[in-house]
């Protein structure tokens, strides 16, 4: 029996891909080890978003290589690079990276068991290049009864509502790798949340690049894929989360990757009148500055932002928002950036990351005069996260106090419904909650990004280290 070993890294959609490999990999007897010293096959799933994670995907590339090396009884390992990174540099890596043995891109995910079997029957030579099975143009999705082993702790899952973008974002490469947006329809997402809820799930994180755009690639036939859509006519999300809420079970639905163009005063009304939806909103703005979003191409302004959180906190009491910025995005100027800090002091935003500007190739801003110095960026990054951590912890002390209902991920650390899995906060509970339950508990303090509800005098285990936003 082939032992296989897989190396997941990236966002939770480049887990979904991961979870769906290990799936047929399963379905085809293929034996699944954490244990990558004792596998038959390595398997890392890459991501290219930025440099930095090119840069760890390559580490990791590259560190399997290097052990398999120093092993004599796996000297045979073969060594397989999935996902964003292959599908991107699909004409440059056999030829750069030649430690690897196959490469494969996103539409291959649910042939990986046979091409396994191809390498092992494959005689490469020393001179040959690694088998490349990526094809041009991503156009995959996953259905409701994929083959799929989930990754996740068993009380949440990622689903995966749709795949692609639309968006012509200047500084965005995803586009190019994952292909155009294509959803996924309402019947596929609700049986697949509703098995999930008999497995025991009481948090489902609905994911894919726009959220917000599901369904709306399906109403018509466009000339061009791209053409911005009136997003007043949209119906599909707030018809898959009126079903999805509508399914019997106590748990989370939360909506992550949200994209500002596309909300509408119905999507604000369904999350309100939908008890299961967690109030929780995860909506990348970017910037606010009109001039940044003009040459960001985010097809937005800054006086639409400012009217879209008023009625998004208006509509839906207590809510949570979370958004990202990008500070150093070529020509933006010192002017910007106060604008910038002057709407994150009156947005006050629950939850906030800042990118520094990536210069990526491939897309329209990396050609882009006036860039920004690495130094600058850094210390806009600063100024701007300095302002959000007062923020935060402000927000922080106002639940001081209160009583909040928390999903127990692990014993003693839990998670309120502002708080998504890996990116935001924790709460310190008392350790004998059970895990994967919900549970209410008494906010007694807070440390910077984290609440804790532990008896007077009690301490967690440890601290998290303050989370520099993805």
């Amino acid at each position: 029996m082939i032992k296989v070993s897989l190396i997941s890294l990236g966002c939770a959609k480049n887990l979904v891909d991961s979870e769906i490999m290990v799936g047929h990999l399963h379905k085809a007897g293929m034996q699944v080890t954490p244990d990558a010293e004792t596998a038959d096959v390595v398997i890392v799933n890459t991501c290219s978003f930025i440099d930095s994670s090119k840069e760890e995907s390559i580490g990791h590339i590259l560190d399997v290589h290097e052990k398999r090396g120093l092993r004599k009884r796996r000297q045979g390992q073969k060594l397989i690079v999935a996902g964003c990174m292959s599908q991107r540099f699909s004409k440059d890596l056999p030829g750069s990276i030649p430690e690897v043995d196959a490469f494969i891109g996103l539409d291959q995910i649910t042939q990986v068991a046979p091409i396994i079997e191809q390498i092992y029957a494959r005689e490469r030579g020393e001179t040959d290049k690694p088998a490349s099975f990526v094809t041009p143009r991503s156009t995959y999705i996953p259905d409701y009864d994929t083959p799929r082993f989930r990754l996740t702790p068993s009380h949440f899952a990622y689903v995966k509502i749709a795949e692609g973008c639309n968006h012509p974002c200047t500084f965005c490469i995803i586009p190019q790798i994952r292909g155009h947006h294509r959803s996924r329809t309402v019947q596929s997402v609700v049986a697949e949340v509703r098995q999930l809820v008999a497995e025991g799930v009481k948090e489902v994180n609905l994911i894919s690049q726009d959220t917000t755009f599901f369904g709306m690639d399906t109403w018509e036939e466009r000339p061009n894929p791209r053409t911005p859509v009136d997003s007043s006519r949209g119906t599909a999300l707030t018809s898959l989360l009126r079903e999805l809420n509508a399914i019997e079970g106590d748990f989370w639905i939360r909506i992550l990757y949200t994209h500002p163009a596309h909300w509408s005063d119905e999507l604000i009304k369904t999350i309100a009148e939908c008890q299961k939806v967690a109030r929780y909103v995860d909506m990348p703005l970017q910037h606010i500055s009109d001039r940044m979003l003009s040459v960001m191409q985010r097809e937005t302004s800054g006086d639409y932002i400012r009217d879209l959180v008023k009625r998004i906190r208006a509509g839906i009491p207590g809510i949570a928002l979370r958004t990202t910025f990008i500070v150093g995005f070529p020509g933006e100027t010192p002017e910007d950036v106060d604008e910038l800090c002057d709407f994150v002091r009156e947005a006050r935003f629950e939850r906030l990351g800042v990118f520094r500007y990536s210069q990526e190739d491939g897309t329209r801003a990396a050609k882009m005069e006036s860039q920004v110095p690495p130094k600058e960026k850094e210390r806009r990054w600063h100024k701007v996260m300095a302002l959000q951590k007062e923020i935060a912890a402000s927000v922080s002390k106002a639940s001081v106090g209160k009583t909040l209902r928390v999903l127990v991920d692990e014993a003693g650390i839990a998670r309120g419904e502002a708080d998504a899995p890996d990116i935001d906060g924790r709460v310190y509970v008392p350790k004998n909650l059970p895990v994967g339950e919900f549970a209410s508990v008494a906010i007694s303090g807070h440390q910077d990004y984290d609440l804790l509800a532990l008896p007077k005098g009690e301490r967690p285990a440890f601290f998290k280290v303050a989370r520099q936003a993805q």
